[in-house]
């Protein structure tokens, strides 16, 4: 416990500032909308980041710079696209509990399509807001890889507490979002968080551009 502890706290201190995918995360809360898997992307995405950190992959991708570098670059352009839809919602509408059909066939097949269609493309963007985030390289598999081979031979003990931070921020954040539901009952707040959410996606870009 002594190890598991630290990699708890040390993951929650690196994964509590704002940024694209606890916008994401957030949102989805909102809406309560496929949460479940959101939290389950971003969450298991970080344990296997920590535990590839762990096995010594920093010092592979410390080898090939390049690799932090098309991340950095793509991550930028996804989260541009991400905020000019957004920025569509924030004007048009259409970001509000109940219209993420889209004017979808409302038959029972073609309801079953609309569904699929939008859980792929929620689980995509929370693939893409994770894994195209150059930052989450750093965190996880350099620093907290770092960190938790200085434990030695408990550094598994490290790495199983960092992913336990990951799990109880991302759980935390995503159901205890639903709270605000509430809050958010007209077509007007949500194209406000909207635009919100366009201005920061437009900043996290802009500064994975500058470097």
């Amino acid at each position: 416990m002594l190890t598991v502890i630290p990699g708890f706290f040390v993951m929650l201190s690196l994964i509590l500032a704002i940024g694209a995918q606890n916008v994401f995360v957030l949102r989805q809360g909102i809406r309560r909308e496929h949460i479940g898997l959101v939290i389950a992307i971003c969450a298991g995405s970080d344990a296997v980041l920590v535990a590839a950190g762990v096995a010594g992959l920093g010092r592979l991708v410390e080898a090939v710079p390049g690799l932090v570098e098309v991340a950095r670059l793509a991550g930028a352009v996804f989260l541009l696209g991400y905020a000019a839809l957004a920025a569509r919602r924030a004007v048009v509408g259409g970001g509000e509990l109940g219209s993420s059909d889209g004017g979808a066939d409302l038959t029972p097949a073609g309801g079953a399509v609309a569904v699929r269609t939008r859980t792929a493309t929620v689980a995509a963007t929370a693939v893409a807001l994770t894994w195209l985030n150059p930052h989450v390289y750093l965190d996880t598999v350099f620093l907290l890889g770092s960190v938790a081979t200085s434990h030695g031979e408990d550094r598994w003990w490290f790495a199983l507490g960092a992913a336990a931070g990951s799990v109880a921020w991302f759980t935390s954040l995503g159901l205890g979002a639903r709270r605000l539901s509430g809050v958010l009952r007209t077509a007007r707040s949500w194209q406000v968080l909207d635009g919100a959410i366009a201005v920061v996606m437009v900043l996290i870009a802009v500064s994975l551009l500058r470097g």
